[in-house]
């Protein structure tokens, strides 16, 4: 009777409704620990409990996150089951993946270097005037908690900085170059001259002038005793230990564990288990194959001369360039209401949550890439495609359109604002991004431009075609420094040649890759494979394919692993030939 009723009861917990209400559970109380552990995260998800709070980068803190991390692992691992439907599947998975990244940073020490040559902890906290929320005195109480805690938050960072520096664990010294003025950006002799402050300047009209004289003055004193102060020390800290101390080698492999962590990164980013040297010999092919089709575009606009003279052309005659940041971001909000026109020639749904076209921070424009997507961080919000006005001479107006395509729509801003809408999915599944599906995405976006008649001008298709390639060629560079040897002045030379980008855009995108090893490898890898399960389905469906079905197919699930749009394709096809 007992083994009856034991074999009964496992048979119940086989059940894929069982099974299914486990997974629920569990990631709930992961998503709830995620929360807990970013508070700024929580902040801009809508969960307010923590918005008092930044988070606990000390020792005990991070060991606590991992320990943590580790354990849910262990409990998804024995909650698979071919039991679970498709989507629970994917759920499991994509919650696997981010438990998984909490472990790797950790033990690859990944927090011992909490900044890159565009971006760092400091510059994060910036954000939080934007992402707060300023309803009541209350949120304006939290919000002065949060600026209360910079001090901590700053020294336990310097921490683990100064750990890098006693094992090697450094960013190298030649893309710290000017990085101290990022904190420097942040300094101001008046506290009312502080973005920090902004919020204060114009409070709701249900805080009494009693409070709203209170609060001002909590603000500039949190900000004069505790927020300027917290700057300063990083900035001295910058000038007179990380940089002079920081390695000179740029190879990723210099650091310890060095070459495991990057093939780690290149797995992670590119969510394929392809070898350092796989991707570096796909890139140079990709790189030959690109540079015919701009031979054929010069040769079409008629021009005599070499392919190196034709860029210099393109670098250097003022009429491939904005004379004011005004002309810019307004040549930048033009292409994105043309594109957004064309939308229903490629999709059947569209999002609800519209885009700004904004430039990017002054604070940080001059060491930031030529443009970003920045989604929005509560249902009141746009999201913005930002576009870098800093260096105009340096901003060719030939490769905006491309610039256009990636970061708004049909790119970034299309397939994340699907992703949050999707109100059926839980968190991990809206708020994960995958960079071989999104930047994947994205550059298969400007490709599409071709296809729909976007680029007006031969020179507009040597600006996609110059993206193409600039992506291409990180197959190349990335690799080639931090795992081949290659120079940094040996991957500039080699963007130079081959793309269109100026001499300021590639030296600063080669510190982000020296800075950000693997990241850049997802965008080329990630649209190879989206065109070629296009492909597949164009060449299996025949008359039955449908492009605009087909995109929607592929955004319908949000930001995935190429392994798992993979399977998801092949099934789809399955579906539409039976």
């Amino acid at each position: 009777m007992i083994r009856i009723l034991l074999a009964v009861w496992i048979l119940i917990l086989a059940t894929p409704a069982y099974a299914a209400e486990q997974l629920d559970s569990l990631l709930d109380e992961i998503w709830q620990f995620e929360l807990r552990i970013s508070p700024t995260t929580a902040t801009s998800r809508g969960v307010h409990d923590y918005d008092h709070l930044l988070a606990d980068v000390s020792p005990q803190g991070l060991q606590a996150q991992y320990e943590q991390a580790k354990a849910y692992l262990e409990a998804l691992n024995e909650l698979a089951s071919p039991a679970l439907s498709k989507q629970d599947q994917i759920n499991l998975t994509m919650q696997q993946r981010r438990l998984q990244e909490i472990v790797d940073a950790y033990n690859y020490r990944a927090h011992y270097m909490p900044i890159t040559s565009e971006y760092g902890f400091h510059s994060g906290l910036a954000f939080l005037p934007r992402t707060s929320k300023f309803n009541t005195a209350e949120d304006y109480k939290n919000y002065l908690a949060r600026l209360g805690a910079f001090k901590t938050y700053f020294d336990n960072q310097i921490h683990w900085m100064r750990k890098g520096l006693e094992t090697g664990l450094t960013q190298p010294k030649v893309v710290l170059k000017d990085f101290e003025k990022t904190a420097l950006a942040f300094i101001h002799d008046d506290a009312t001259d502080s973005q920090f402050y902004s919020p204060f300047m114009n409070m709701p009209a249900s805080i009494s002038e009693a409070q709203r004289t209170a609060l001002q003055q909590q603000a500039k004193a949190v900000i004069k005793q505790t927020v300027m102060p917290a700057y300063e020390s990083f900035y001295n800290f910058l000038v007179n230990d990380y940089i002079p101390g920081a390695k000179d080698d740029i190879a990723a492999k210099s650091w310890p564990d060095g070459a495991d962590y990057y093939e780690n990164r290149a797995r992670y980013y590119t969510t394929l288990n392809m070898s350092a040297d796989e991707i570096h010999q796909l890139g140079l092919k990709e790189v030959q194959r690109i540079r015919e089709d701009m031979q054929q575009v010069i040769e079409d606009v008629g021009f005599k001369g070499s392919h190196a003279e034709f860029v210099h052309f393109l670098r250097t005659d003022p009429q491939f360039y904005a004379s004011s940041a005004e002309e810019l971001i307004k040549e930048a909000t033009y292409l994105s209401k043309k594109i957004d026109a064309l939308l229903p020639k490629l999709f059947y749904k569209l999002p609800r949550t519209p885009y700004g076209v904004a430039p990017v921070p002054d604070s940080i424009a001059p060491k930031y890439t030529t443009g970003r997507y920045i989604g929005p961080t509560r249902d009141d919000q746009p999201g913005y495609y930002w576009v870098n006005t800093y260096a105009l001479d340096k901003r060719p107006l030939y490769s905006l359109p491309a610039l256009t395509l990636h970061e708004a729509v049909p790119g970034h801003h299309l397939q994340n604002a699907l992703a949050r809408e999707m109100d059926h999915l839980p968190p991990v599944r809206r708020y994960t991004y995958i960079s071989a599906f999104g930047e994947g995405w994205g550059l298969y976006s400007e490709y599409l431009g071709k296809e729909i008649g976007f680029y007006e001008t031969p020179y507009d298709e040597f600006g996609r075609l110059s993206y193409e390639m600039w992506r291409a060629c990180r197959l190349v560079v990335d690799t080639g420094m931090h795992m081949q040897g290659w120079s940094r002045q040996q991957a500039i030379d080699y963007m130079l040649e081959n793309t269109a980008l100026s001499a300021h855009n590639v030296t600063t995108e080669v510190d982000r890759y020296i800075s950000w090893p693997g990241q850049a490898l997802s965008y080329k890898l990630g649209e190879i494979t989206i065109k070629r399960l296009r492909h597949e389905a164009e060449q299996q469906l025949g008359a039955q394919f449908d492009l605009r079905e087909f995109h929607d197919m592929l955004l319908e699930n949000g930001s995935i692993p190429l392994d798992v749009l993979e399977s998801h394709v092949r099934q789809y096809i399955e579906q539409k030939q039976r």
